[in-house]
């Protein structure tokens, strides 16, 4: 199961990074739901940019993220500069979980 949101070019906070939080809990909690019920495990990442955004505007919800992150809702939550460095390994992770499921 594969699905991409993405909140992009948003360089002022409102309701489209609010939304994004929100739906990124519902889906960790879907999520969850999904694994207990059916057995089946997803990984749920989340990327945030925009220094801007989120360090000077939405610091309140970093801290949402943080729970999130906790509560086991999202597996990994990888920050700004760090996406292109990690996003390599993730799809090489990907990619041998795929065939080990064949």
């Amino acid at each position: 199961m594969r699905e991409f949101k993405q909140y992009c070019y948003i360089t002022t906070f409102g309701s489209r990074v609010a939304d994004g939080i929100y739906e990124t809990l519902l889906d960790g909690m879907e999520l969850e739901e999904l694994a207990n019920s059916e057995h089946v495990g997803v990984l749920h990442y989340l990327f945030v940019g925009s220094h801007y955004t989120w360090w000077e505007c939405g610091k309140s919800y970093l801290c949402s993220i943080v729970d999130m992150f906790h509560m086991g809702y999202v597996n990994e939550v990888i920050f700004g500069k760090a996406i292109p460095s990690r996003l390599p390994t993730l799809v090489k992770c990907w990619i041998e979980r795929l065939k080990s499921t064949r």
